[in-house]
């Protein structure tokens, strides 16, 4: 190891994400930060559980003889 040096390889370019947001030098890209409670995010959106009723029907195949 040389004094002053690097101790560490550099990052490999074939494992960066090219999806993350680039922000300006000491700013995180972090969208929790905004959000209006504590905690993370729901996956389903606005709603909230349990539901009243759920709005899926199971397909049913009809067999043409």
């Amino acid at each position: 190891m040389t004094p002053g040096g690097t101790v560490g390889k550099g990052p490999s370019p074939e494992r960066i994400d090219p999806s993350w947001p680039h922000v300006p030098d000491g700013g995180h890209p972090v969208s929790e930060l905004a959000a209006p409670v504590q905690a993370s995010l729901s996956p389903f959106g606005d709603l909230e559980f349990p539901l009243d009723s759920v709005p899926y029907e199971h397909p049913v195949t009809e067999i043409n003889r």
